[in-house]
């Protein structure tokens, strides 16, 4: 498939696809929790609104990457959590309750956060490519993609909640591999400009990656959250949803899905061996609090 047609159709088919997906696995409770529970949920969201894009910015600067494909890192450290991070968090015995509700919150958010992160990067990093982009266009896209699908799928679990949670587990595999394909498609159609510039893109990516890791426990454990909690919002910020990074990217300059796609790469790998690690260390406690 040509550039041009995955980026304007594609792209915001699939993600529309995975993000209706998602809105089967969600309730209004899940909106809810942050009255219910509202420091893990502000905490979470703080990391993901505010520290994760000023992290990209720090690490575009450190790394000295080219206007565009710094503001693709800070375009992917602005885009909301992925359903991955859901998955790892509840391998890992985190709690996938805060991990559910910081994903529906973001993805909802995103429409906020990613055009303000994309403009302010665009204009800190002088990409002069960007100059004509309608950032109207970009909300406009972003609502489509992400909360639109959400919508539809929460009415359909509510209209039809049997079904529903009858078909999510095929819908959830399905969703799964079609991120998979996103990606392989995204490198695929950019290959030679990926290639040309992976090299250049990989440290910050990684760099980025570990430290909004190990940066959302830290602060989550210096708010008093318990390892559950840090475990869900330090996987939030690690698993970042890369599909809507790359759809947003591919419909304006190929470059800006550059960094996402190689951040795909590798941060299920990064992300799952944190799991396994808290894993270990959430049963072991688990199991001094079912002693005490």
């Amino acid at each position: 498939m040509d550039s041009p047609l995955l980026a304007s159709i594609a792209l915001p088919v699939a993600i529309a696809a995975i993000m209706c997906s998602l809105g089967l696995a969600l309730t209004p409770a899940d909106f809810r929790r942050v009255l219910v529970a509202p420091r893990g949920v502000a905490i979470g969201m703080l990391n993901l609104a505010l520290i994760s894009p000023l992290l990209a910015f720090v690490m575009a600067e450190l790394f000295a990457l080219p206007p565009e494909l710094a503001v693709g890192l800070v375009l992917l450290g602005a885009s909301p959590g992925g359903m991955m991070a859901n998955m790892l968090t509840h391998l890992a015995r985190g709690d996938t309750a805060l991990s559910v509700t910081m994903t529906a919150i973001s993805s909802v958010a995103s429409v906020v956060t990613v055009p303000l992160f994309l403009g302010l990067s665009s204009e800190h990093f002088g990409a002069g490519s960007l100059g004509e982009v309608s950032m109207p266009g970009v909300v406009a896209l972003v609502f489509a993609i992400t909360v639109i699908p959400v919508g539809t799928g929460m009415a359909l679990r509510r209209r039809w909640p049997e079904r529903v949670a009858v078909a999510y587990p095929r819908a959830r595999a399905a969703s799964l591999a079609l991120f998979a394909l996103v990606i392989v498609g995204a490198i695929i159609s950019e290959h030679d400009t990926v290639a040309e510039n992976a090299a250049d893109v990989a440290g910050a990516a990684l760099a980025l990656n570990l430290a909004a890791m190990a940066i959302s426990f830290g602060i989550s454990k210096l708010a008093r959250l318990d390892d559950r909690q840090a475990t869900a919002i330090a996987l939030e910020l690690g698993i970042h949803n890369a599909t809507l990074a790359i759809a947003v990217g591919a419909s304006l300059v190929a470059e800006l899905s550059i960094p996402a796609a190689v951040y795909s790469s590798f941060m299920l790998f990064t992300g799952g061996l944190f799991a396994w690690v808290m894993s270990r260390r959430n049963v072991a406690a688990s199991g001094r609090a079912l002693g005490a």
